[in-house]
């Protein structure tokens, strides 16, 4: 137990020192909103192959779908990790989104089952919840072992070790509202526009995932090995389909943020055009939300890089951090940059009326009538 334990604080020591060394080389396009898009598999790792369809085509081409309708937005620029078949290690493609500063990390691939399995699924980074999850995520893991010196570039991760996997959510937990915000537009998207079958948001063990260190999720779009979806998947007709639920979610995501987190009028970032002057909404109360985690933390200041007055609510399986409590929203204006400020780049405001959550706007709004 102590040599593992050990192991596991060696190992995020090694992950916190590599995340600073990416943060500070990193320079983001500025005034964009940067997509990174992952082709899954590449080159010599074909993936899966299910009825004789290969995963890492499918998979490229509906993420070029996908990049050429984003970049019809002149605020958004994409980046590619691969736009061609190449083969393109775990790491390489952590390191171009990390060194993008991207907003989003969009992994594309197709499922795999020695069954009647299909549907969709979107996963976000965690500890995987039951042994399935597990699996998948193992599977996808290790493409690692295709790679020279994965010993070295992996430090002792083990892709069928479990143990492997305590780590992996650790890092990721401040972006895990933002991933599961955009996982569920994703698999509505299936759902209602395209009438597939979903099988919802998952959480597992994902490394791409774990390493990006922005908001990030891996689609699992369908099961070649289920005849009738990987026809689908393998005709334009079906990559066109899937790849439009995919752009509208990443812009419905895009839309939502700008107006949770201040691109729009009510929500300013500028310190310079905060005013100091209280602006009392009766019967509203303001938090800024920095985290939303698995993970059962004491809401105390040495947890939150010394944030004070931070409180915690459960919502489903997951506990949500808030910091601050106020009816001044101006007061909440200059809360909302403090926690920017100590590294909590994806806060956002919310509001609350009679214990219940509601819109930014419409408490302003309300409040002016």
């Amino acid at each position: 137990m102590r040599t593992t334990l050990e192991y596991i604080f060696v190992l995020i020591a090694l992950l916190i020192t590599t995340f600073l060394t990416s943060a500070q080389t990193s320079e983001k396009e500025s005034g964009k909103f940067v997509v990174v898009l992952d082709a899954g598999h590449g080159g010599h790792d074909s993936g899966n192959i299910g009825s004789g369809y290969k995963e890492k085509d499918i998979a490229l081409k509906i993420v070029k779908d996908i990049g050429n309708s984003l970049e019809k937005n002149k605020d958004i620029k994409v980046i590619y990790t691969r736009d061609k078949d190449v083969f393109v290690t775990l790491r390489g493609r952590a390191k171009i989104a990390n060194d993008a500063d991207a907003d989003l990390f969009v992994s594309v691939h197709c499922n795999a089952h020695n069954s009647s399995a299909n549907g969709t699924e979107t996963f976000v980074l965690g500890l995987h919840a039951n042994q399935r999850n597990f699996e998948i995520a193992k599977k996808e893991n290790e493409v690692i072992f295709l790679e020279s010196d994965y010993e070295k570039h992996y430090e002792g991760f083990n892709p069928n070790s479990p143990e492997s996997f305590i780590t992996l959510s650790l890092m990721q937990e401040d972006y895990l509202d933002n991933s599961i915000r955009l996982a569920r537009h994703i698999e509505d998207n299936f759902k209602a526009q395209q009438k597939r079958k979903s099988r919802g948001v998952k959480q597992a063990g994902f490394w791409v995932l774990h390493n990006t260190y922005m908001p990030s999720v891996l689609v699992e779009t369908g099961f070649l090995t289920y005849k009738q979806e990987g026809a689908y998947l393998n005709s334009k007709n079906g990559q066109t389909k899937m790849s439009k639920s995919i752009t509208d979610a990443i812009l419905d995501y895009k839309k939502q943020l700008d107006f949770n987190v201040g691109e729009d009028l009510y929500q300013v970032n500028s310190a310079e055009a905060l005013s100091d002057a209280p602006q009392i909404i009766d019967n509203v109360v303001f938090k800024v939300q920095i985290a939303a985690s698995s993970k059962l933390l004491e809401p105390k200041s040495y947890n939150f890089k010394g944030l004070e007055d931070v409180s915690r609510e459960k919502v489903g399986d997951f506990y949500k951090y808030y910091y601050g409590y106020t009816s001044d929203y101006s007061s909440i204006q200059q809360m909302h940059i403090e926690a920017k400020s100590k590294g909590y780049k994806d806060c956002f405001v919310v509001a609350f009326k009679d214990g219940k959550k509601i819109d930014v706007d419409h408490a302003l709004k309300s409040a002016s009538n």
